[in-house]
């Protein structure tokens, strides 16, 4: 909540103690969880489809495992594991974005936020900013996947005969994800911007990505493009780590459960 308040601007307040003062101000601490529903709906589709993508570019691009997988290779398989994921649930991220800086009670829930969507500016509303979008997720999923397959396979090295531990899976998902936070977040900036222009109160200001782009350059300068990064950063750190925490613990279990040893 707090990030979407900085990245969309048009507050007369910009600093993060400033926008949460805002969003208090505007409905108490209930204010900071709208669109945290849509949020849940969506992340457990979302990080499935982005793990099993992974999963299956990896297998294509080493050919089922006969040849080493580079840097590059890693890199290409978590950016098509980002796209598809972010294609097949953008709608949702769409109505999140609307939920978190609409006033209150000007949605209802989830299903009428979307059909008013529709109904105000027609279906392809729910793709507004998807270009800027999949342009984000390129780097962030194919920076973030990337470095964390290097720190496991580094750890791996070093430690042939020992599972990681908890805390070392959560230390190698905070740095991948910081990582790939850095690259990618200018292009969240302008996603965000691109997602509420046409909502009431906030004018259509952007005729495209690369017009957002300029503008937002031309009023704000390089600090506009990460308005809003710490409290992403203090969100998203903690939720990606633990996801590849579930992910790991999930694999090994799976691959137990698989095994002969584990009936014998």
């Amino acid at each position: 909540m707090l990030q979407a308040g900085c990245a969309v601007g048009g507050h007369k307040v910009t600093s993060v103690r400033g926008v949460f003062r805002f969003i208090y101000d505007e409905g108490k601490f209930k204010a900071f969880y709208r669109g945290n529903g849509t949020n849940i709906i969506k992340i457990a589709p979302e990080t499935a489809i982005k793990f099993w993508a992974y999963e299956n570019m990896k297998l294509v691009l080493t050919h089922n495992h006969l040849q080493p997988l580079s840097i590059f290779d890693r890199f290409v398989a978590g950016a098509i594991a980002g796209l598809t994921a972010q294609f097949c649930i953008y709608p949702l991220e769409i109505t999140k974005t609307r939920l978190a800086i609409s006033k209150p009670g000007e949605y209802k829930g989830i299903a009428h936020c979307l059909s008013q969507i529709v109904a105000r500016e027609g279906p392809w509303a729910l793709y507004k900013g998807l270009l800027p979008a999949l342009s984000g997720v390129v780097p962030y999923s194919g920076v973030d996947l990337t470095v964390y397959s290097l720190l496991r396979d580094l750890y791996d090295r070093h430690y042939p005969y020992n599972n990681p531990s908890a805390v070392t899976l959560l230390a190698c998902g905070a740095i991948s994800s910081s990582c790939g936070q850095l690259v990618a977040y200018p292009l969240v900036v302008i996603r965000t911007r691109m997602q509420v222009q046409g909502m009431e109160d906030r004018p259509v200001v952007y005729t495209g990505m690369l017009d957002c782009l300029k503008k937002i350059y031309a009023s704000e300068g390089i600090r506009g493009f990460y308005r809003g990064i710490l409290p992403n950063f203090m969100k998203a750190i903690p939720a990606i780590s633990i996801s590849y925490l579930v992910y790991e613990k999930t694999k090994r279990y799976l691959s137990e459960l698989r095994s002969p040893f584990f009936f014998s």
